[in-house]
């Protein structure tokens, strides 16, 4: 018989929410989060369809009730709508939320059936827009696409909230301004820290920007109130009175959040990583095409919660530090 027991790690967190990977490719090469010569996994390796959705059958079936959907880019995967409107039938029978993190690149053309799917909400990844720097630090000319699909996004009756990566000497200058002007698109928006995952040809030291110095340049600006808004992840959210909006802070390096871990990832290969800033990590790929894979999986994630660590171990603390771990933003799913 195998377990439906509730995901509860060995610090008495309890495990809700799923971050589940269709790919690790992307059509982006973002400098902060991979070279340009990015390698891929060969598509062989990566889960099917159907392994992906019995994936997250069995982590509804262990009280999961929200599940991200991530890359890489989800939607340069052809079969991602599929997936979506498979899991979309989930919600409100074992999900209380589907949602989708993507750059917005292939958004305007998806828009209309990811929310007829059942996703309410969507994050997008923008970290400026001003033309000419979005192509410098995407290596590619996508804002227009990506504006687009903002645009489309909001059409299609789905909530967006913007999540910014806040890069020292790069977008610091255009932090209120893009602030501004999300919140007057009735939008929040979420900034993050960078984080110290895989080479990408240069030192992130250099970009590093404590978001504790952002809200203090804010706070001479804007009143920014604690606010009791809560979406089940890591953001620490503020109320911003001249702007009417809400504004999230990640603060992976400055501001430790682990203790109110609710959380696993599942790379595109079927790896369940229990923590971004870690390496414990359990096959579930061979627990799927195990001889008994249901309960295979139950025992693969039996282990998970005996691995996942307190905190992770991310640090930036000094120029020419090598990154926290070796593998990408991409690969592990955002």
């Amino acid at each position: 018989m195998t377990s439906s027991a509730p995901l509860i790690d060995q610090f008495a967190r309890r495990i809700t929410y799923l971050r589940l990977s269709l790919t690790d490719r992307c059509d982006l090469r973002c400098a902060y989060c991979m070279p340009e010569r990015q390698t891929f996994l060969p598509r062989a390796e990566v889960l099917t369809l159907e392994e992906l959705y019995t994936l997250a059958l069995g982590f509804i079936d262990r009280g999961v009730t929200r599940l991200r959907l991530t890359g890489g880019e989800p939607l340069v995967r052809r079969d991602a709508i599929d997936l979506v409107r498979a899991l979309g039938r989930k919600v409100g029978d074992g999900l209380d939320e589907l949602t989708m993190t993507t750059n917005a690149t292939r958004l305007a053309e998806c828009a209309g059936d990811i929310a007829a799917a059942g996703v309410r909400r969507v994050n997008i990844s923008l970290d400026t827009r001003d033309r000419g720097r979005f192509a410098r630090l995407a290596r590619r000319d996508s804002l227009p696409q990506v504006l687009a699909g903002i645009a489309a996004a909001q059409a299609a009756g789905l909530r967006v909230k913007l999540n910014t990566v806040a890069l020292k000497g790069v977008n610091e200058d255009e932090l209120p301004e893009l602030i501004a002007w999300v919140h007057g698109q009735g939008c929040d928006i979420t900034l993050i820290e960078v984080m110290p995952l895989g080479e990408v040809g240069e030192d992130r030291f250099g970009h590093y920007l404590p978001l504790s110095v952002v809200r203090e340049r804010l706070e001479k600006m804007w009143t920014l109130a604690p606010s009791d808004h809560r979406t089940g992840g890591p953001a620490r959210y503020f109320d911003v009175a001249e702007t009417g909006g809400r504004l999230g802070l990640i603060t992976p390096l400055t501001n430790n959040f682990c203790d109110g871990c609710n959380r696993v990832r599942v790379t595109a290969t079927g790896q369940l990583y229990a923590c971004l800033g870690g390496n414990e990590r359990v096959d579930l790929r061979a627990a799927l095409r195990a001889a008994e894979p249901e309960a295979a999986l139950a025992a693969a994630l039996d282990i998970a919660m005996k691995i996942k660590p307190a905190r992770h171990g991310f640090a930036i603390d000094r120029p020419g530090r090598a990154p926290a771990l070796t593998r990408h933003m991409s690969m592990t799913g955002g």
